[in-house]
């Protein structure tokens, strides 16, 4: 039997600015992309999709993150960090029981230390890879992995039912990196594919192009298409999270999807 969860909010986030074909091959341009955090409420629990940047970076982004506060052009308003918006629908960090980290990259983990008593889940591989990384993916903060070291972290290999229920179901997506997930998420209206970083763009989607500097570009191009087989198999709504279109054509937070 497949269970549905109650809500879903899209938290509104910082933007970044990237050239196009950073994230994507053989894109011009540039984009500028939200980085969004997902909130799902269940019968058994408060669930948070990544957890965006750090909360500080909204006061002095260069104290933070030092060049790459300029090299991505980030916009972060204090009103934007995850905690602040929990409180604009009315919960507090503490009300969070489990965080599913779709991947390690700095725009996903730098909340995390804001949840020591919630259960943490990442694909198996992610944390060892996050802290040795290879040269050319230079994309993790270890001032956001360090003081996590003792939360109650789980890991998974293939997909993973969270609640065993089919409502929310983390989709093993290596290829961006070795843990890299997609979420699954059936609601009572509709079924959403979040596609988190499995796909930066939706060109990239459409035309089955990786981000250049993926871990491993070939394990990549076969999570966009099993990406494509799910929103077909499953007729279901692809969020790509980032992609400013698909950002503008959702609801976001107050607003939910029930």
């Amino acid at each position: 039997m497949t269970g549905h969860a109650k809500r879903l909010w899209a938290l509104n986030g910082p933007t970044l600015t990237d050239p196009r074909h950073v994230l994507v091959v053989g894109e011009t341009g540039t984009v500028t992309i939200p980085v969004p955090v997902f909130l799902i409420e269940h019968e058994r629990g408060l669930v948070l999709i990544d957890t965006g940047l750090v909360p500080a970076a909204a006061v002095d982004a260069r104290a933070v993150y030092g060049a790459l506060a300029d090299k991505c052009r980030i916009d972060f308003k204090p009103e934007q960090a995850v905690d602040r918006q929990l409180a604009l629908i009315g919960y507090d960090v503490t009300d969070v029981t489990h965080v599913v980290m779709s991947h390690a990259h700095w725009d996903h983990t730098g909340g995390m230390y804001l949840f020591p008593h919630a259960r943490f889940v990442i694909g198996e591989g992610e944390l060892q890879y996050a802290y040795w990384p290879m040269p050319a993916a230079p994309l993790f903060r270890r001032e956001d992995l360090e003081p996590t070291r003792g939360f109650d972290w789980r890991f998974f290999t293939g997909d993973y039912d969270l609640f065993g229920d089919g409502s929310i179901v983390i989709l093993h997506m290596p290829g961006h990196t070795p843990g890299n997930s997609s979420v699954l998420v059936r609601l009572p209206s509709r079924t959403f594919l979040l596609a988190i970083d499995t796909a930066h763009l939706r060109s990239g989607y459409v035309g089955e192009r990786p981000m250049p500097s993926d871990w491993n570009t070939l394990l990549s191009v076969q999570s966009i298409r099993r990406l494509k087989q799910l929103e077909e198999s499953l007729q279901a709504t692809l969020w790509i999270s980032h992609d400013p279109d698909d950002w503008a054509s959702f609801r976001h937070a107050p607003d939910f999807y029930e």
